[in-house]
């Protein structure tokens, strides 16, 4: 993203802000799975790439095999959130069923199943959601309230990276105002930019040092943690991806009065 960056002019400030770290215990992963392969759930949804990656490892790991994971996998609809999990499971020539369109948020999840509500009603359905290191309430609330019987399956969760000097680092930045453009590409950043800014003192100039800059944000998921934080996004590329964010917050900037 750096390189990205440096195509365009710009002078990258990399703060890498989160790590991920497979949870230690994986009892709800293994119990998952048992239940796939006994075809105890009605439809599967795969949230991530990496995660469906991560979920199959702890298959593989604990039981020595994942042939038999893979193939319940290929007996029970799979609803993936976007095309990393449908890149995955096609090198398992697993069969998706249905994919949500981008911006690939839980709202298009539950509008794609609301699409194939006459030939597959969630009412009564026994859905498992492969997490992604935080659980989604209004994914699950809202296949709740479509009489689904919902099950959690978390695989992994997000960390702050063990050298905290680069984020901190653009924390000073920041609150000093030295930053011309912000680019945010998970919610999960945003939560820790500011936890560290906590730690630092520094969280209310944070704040107002981003909105004196231009922010970026990938998509709804992380706009919409950005205002739950208060902070106001100045835009969202037109296609959820590194590439685009990076081109039209480029483009944004090269306007006249284009900072706040």
């Amino acid at each position: 993203m750096a390189a990205i960056v440096s195509s365009y002019g710009g002078q990258p400030i990399a703060a890498p802000s989160m790590k991920e770290v497979p949870l230690e215990s994986n009892h709800e992963a293994l119990a998952f799975a048992d239940a796939l392969e006994r075809g105890a759930f009605d439809l599967v949804i795969l949230l991530t790439g990496v995660g469906t990656r991560a979920l199959v490892a702890v298959v593989e790991r604990m039981k020595g095999s994942r042939d038999a994971f893979v193939n319940a996998l290929g007996r029970t609809p799979i609803l993936a959130r976007g095309p990393k999990p449908v890149a995955v499971l096609r090198e398992w020539q697993v069969p998706v069923w249905l994919t949500a369109p981008e911006p690939n948020t839980w709202r298009e999840v539950l509008s794609s199943l609301d699409a194939k509500q006459p030939e597959f009603p969630l009412a009564g359905k026994r859905v498992a959601v492969q997490e992604y290191g935080a659980s989604n309430p209004d994914l699950i609330a809202g296949l709740e309230a479509r009489g689904a019987s919902v099950t959690r399956v978390p695989v992994y969760q997000w960390a702050l990276p063990d050298d905290l000097a680069p984020l901190e680092a653009a924390v000073r930045a920041i609150a000093e105002g030295q930053i011309d453009v912000a680019l945010f590409t998970t919610a999960t950043q945003v939560v820790h930019l500011l936890k560290i800014a906590d730690a630092m003192g520094l969280r209310d100039a944070v704040r107002r040092g981003l909105g004196a800059c231009v922010v970026a944000s990938i998509g709804p998921t992380t706009s919409e943690e950005m205002r739950e934080q208060g902070i106001e996004p100045n835009l969202e590329p037109t296609h959820p991806k590194m590439g685009f964010l990076v081109r039209e917050a480029a483009e944004y900037v090269s306007k006249p009065n284009a900072r706040p």
